[in-house]
């Protein structure tokens, strides 16, 4: 028996549906679920892939572990893909593209091995089975398979530097904090892991590891923003500055201002100020 409660909270989800403009398939289960008011759904025919141990819930992280996506394993399920759009620029953007890319992400650092390898030694069929996932979940578009995988190879080389600055190098001195893999990171077999641990203590990789702390040391004018990127900073300006048009130089001061709209690095302000004196000269 189904109580007053749960068929208003059903019909309340029927109505958001709509106001979403959904295109759903006809299973009704797809009017259950909530979505992002500003993302656009097509309905899919294909089949979907089985759940894996590799997707779990993106509603919550433990410290720096992995975010996992529930929603995105739910709506595949219902043969829900959102559409992910893009910018004049090519570039993508709102909140379909920031979750395939988060999905992406789980992908590549649950799926790839963890290995001293680059990912042009990864094989084949490793990138093929990260595209098919995340085509059945999204309407990629502009970019399609070399985008996705483009975007894998980075987020498996974060994921790497990620586990060396934080969870290695800080305890070279410590074996026993080195024997296992980290707790936020279960899905990494030891085997693995032994020899990751192994490759980032070598001498080879010490130098390496030098000569990239040297170069970052050199970058002077950081931005501030998030994993949105440029491309999510010019969506956001076209619709809080309609008519005014967005170059380069606009986007490159709003990246290195805070919720304030100041820029609290003295050097980059000055640039800033060089910038907008230069283009007074126009």
């Amino acid at each position: 028996m189904v109580s007053q409660h749960q068929t208003k909270d059903s019909g309340s989800k029927k109505n958001e549906g709509k106001e979403l403009g959904m295109v759903a398939p006809q299973d009704k289960s797809s009017k259950e679920m909530k979505s992002s008011k500003k993302m656009k759904f097509a309905s899919s025919s294909a089949e979907t892939e089985p759940t894996s141990q590799t997707t779990i819930s993106d509603d919550s992280k433990t410290g720096r572990g992995m975010s996992t996506m529930p929603r995105v394993v739910k709506r595949k399920l219902q043969k829900l893909r959102p559409i992910v759009e893009y910018n004049k620029r090519g570039k993508g953007i709102g909140q379909a593209h920031s979750e395939m890319q988060s999905y992406i992400g789980v992908l590549a650092c649950s799926r790839v091995p963890l290995v001293d390898k680059k990912w042009s030694q990864i094989p084949k069929d490793i990138k093929e089975q990260i595209w098919e996932a995340v085509d059945m979940a999204f309407v990629v578009g502009q970019g399609g398979k070399n985008s996705v995988l483009a975007s894998a190879a980075k987020k498996w080389k974060d994921f790497k530097s990620t586990l060396t600055r934080h969870y290695i190098l800080p305890y070279t001195n410590d074996k026993e904090k080195l024997s296992q893999p980290p707790e936020t990171y279960k899905f990494i077999e030891k085997a693995q892991w032994d020899a990751f641990v192994a490759s980032r203590l070598s001498k080879d990789f010490e130098s390496v590891h030098s000569q990239h702390a040297q170069i970052r040391e050199k970058l002077e004018y950081n931005h501030r923003l998030s994993r949105k990127g440029y491309a999510g900073l010019e969506d956001q300006l076209e619709e809080t500055m309609p008519g005014v048009e967005i170059d380069r130089s606009t986007l490159w001061k709003r990246a290195r201002q805070d919720k304030h709209g100041n820029i609290p690095d003295p050097k980059v302000a000055e640039k800033a100020k060089l910038i907008v004196s230069l283009l007074t000269l126009f």
